[in-house]
């Protein structure tokens, strides 16, 4: 949040509508736009915790959160960065109201089968399977991550608080050295390096030198649904995020989404990782509903640019737009920082006042936002393996990362995101309109036409001051007044036209006020 220490003050004026000569053609048009619509009648305007569309998501690294059990920890050494540091499924349970209290609806956590019992030192330094992708044995849990009673514990424990869970499963790889490399039986299922085996294409490569599943064969295939499918149907899960999709041969996909219906249930959900995706280059899994939605890959680089100074704000103004563009039906999952990824905080240097611009344009923006644990605290989150870094929990004697310095200023201003984001579903079921694209100022709404709900957003990049002037949109007819949720602030209508000044490196979000809410 930014305050009046922090920006300056904020000033806000109402008159009649004159536009500003530099938001020339650009802003005439998103006045007429907005003029010309119908108008609607409003209704109270909740998104639906229920439906995946209305989602906040977080995302969890298992080892890295929070050691709920002691007696479980093995080869763990807090000191070594690619070593166990004792996080667990018990502890992810114990700590649930830290995530369930931002106010998300939906949990991810990494895979949690058996890992390979050694390490591998090609990073230069010992890098064991804490993250849960190299697999050792699918139909077991990892005791180091607890039993299958602590997932569903957890699962159950989530439920009561109104949050789903997606579980991380492989269906691509195996460890270095998994025993499926030696077991007589499934010795011929994999790909290696060691035997010359590996393809070039992304289907038979052997991504990062992991032995390739060859799931072009039925054996295979079935083992893997087999154990995937039912553990989420013994311990309740609601969905799973896939590993390297497109790895994986579509045929394989449309199988899995079929026997995941029909074993599941129809509303079970999969969120995909196709390396780089974005609308356009989701669409094949999109096409044959292989999966309900994948990670956006596109969006922290064009932010963060964005914020930094890149670009102009045109043009930023029309991949927001374009992002629209999604497959009926299906959704992007943006992110600011991720485990595969250097995180947000850290490729802006630690400037916060431009990662809470970050993360207001994520809230403001399409699809399911994601929320990379820490992220909401300030763990910076450098490159790899530094992404991954435990979870800070101040002065709270919380291993692994008790005594880590954490930023709760920023968590509420997380919290008061989701909360706007839960009340105004414009911002997540809306259409992108776009207002001003002027120098450093980017102003848009974002509307929904069935709750007559609109919210206008507006972001100075610039250190300067910036003004701007916009039609009071059609949804807002009848308003007694207009609130900017992230300020705090109560704001007067009068007449049909709305003009904004920013501060530098500030934002707004800006929503009729009705009686009836």
């Amino acid at each position: 949040m930014f305050r009046g220490s922090e920006t300056g003050g904020v000033s806000l004026r109402l008159r009649p509508a004159r536009l500003p000569s530099a938001t020339g053609r650009f802003a005439i048009a998103a006045l007429l736009a907005i003029a010309i619509a119908a108008p609607c009648r409003a209704s109270a305007a909740v998104a639906d915790s229920s439906s995946w569309r209305d989602a906040v998501l977080y995302f969890a690294v298992v080892d890295r959160f929070a050691d709920g059990d002691p007696s479980n920890n093995a080869q763990v050494d807090r000191q070594a960065k690619g070593a166990f540091h004792g996080g667990d499924l018990r502890g992810l349970r114990e700590r649930l109201d830290e995530i369930a209290s931002l106010g998300v609806t939906a949990l991810w956590i990494t895979p949690v089968v058996k890992q390979i019992p050694g390490f591998v030192t090609g990073a230069g330094f010992p890098d064991w399977p804490y993250h849960g992708y190299w697999t050792e044995d699918f139909t077991r849990l990892d005791p180091r991550f607890g039993t299958e009673a602590d997932l569903k514990a957890l699962v159950d424990a989530c439920h009561a608080r109104g949050i789903k869970v997606l579980l991380d499963v492989v269906y691509n790889h195996v460890g270095y050295g998994s025993q499926y490399l030696t077991n007589p039986r499934t010795k011929t299922w994999v790909r290696t390096e060691e035997t010359a085996t590996c393809g070039s294409d992304d289907v038979t490569l052997c991504v990062s030198g992991l032995p390739d599943l060859k799931t072009e064969r039925r054996d295979v295939d079935e083992y893997l649904l087999k154990a995937h499918l039912g553990l989420a149907k013994r311990v309740g899960l609601d969905g799973f995020r896939l590993d390297t999709v497109k790895h994986v041969a579509h045929d394989f996909w449309r199988e899995h989404r079929k026997r995941a219906r029909a074993e599941l249930g129809s509303d079970f959900f999969l969120l995909g990782e196709v390396w780089g995706g974005d609308a356009s280059s989701l669409d094949p899994w999109f096409e044959h509903d292989e999966m309900d939605a994948g990670f956006d890959f596109s969006f922290q680089g064009s932010v963060l640019g964005y914020l930094i100074g890149r670009g102009r704000t045109v043009a930023f103004d029309r991949y927001l737009q374009s992002r629209d563009r999604v497959r009926s039906g299906h959704l992007l999952v943006p992110f600011l920082s991720s485990h595969d990824v250097s995180g947000g905080l850290y490729q802006l240097n630690g400037d916060k006042a431009r990662f809470r611009l970050a993360a207001v344009l994520e809230f403001a923006s399409s699809g399911i936002p994601m929320i990379y644990y820490g992220e909401e605290v300030g763990r910076p989150g450098g490159d790899w393996p530094e992404n991954r870094s435990d979870m800070p929990w101040g002065d709270r004697n919380i291993l692994p990362g008790a005594g880590k310095a954490r930023d709760d200023s920023l968590r509420a201003d997380y919290a008061r995101l989701c909360e706007i984001r839960r009340s105004h579903p414009a911002l997540s079921r809306g259409r992108y309109a776009g207002l001003v694209a002027d120098k450093d100022l980017l102003v848009f709404a974002r509307r929904d036409s069935l709750v007559c709900d609109a919210v206008v957003v507006a972001v100075n990049r610039g250190g300067a001051e910036a003004t701007a002037t916009i039609a009071l949109p059609v949804e807002w007819a009848g308003a007694s007044g207009a609130a900017d949720l992230w300020n705090r602030e109560s704001l007067a209508l009068s007449g049909d036209s709305l003009t904004l000044t920013l501060p530098g490196l500030s934002a707004r979000v800006i929503a009729a006020k009705r009686t009836n809410r």
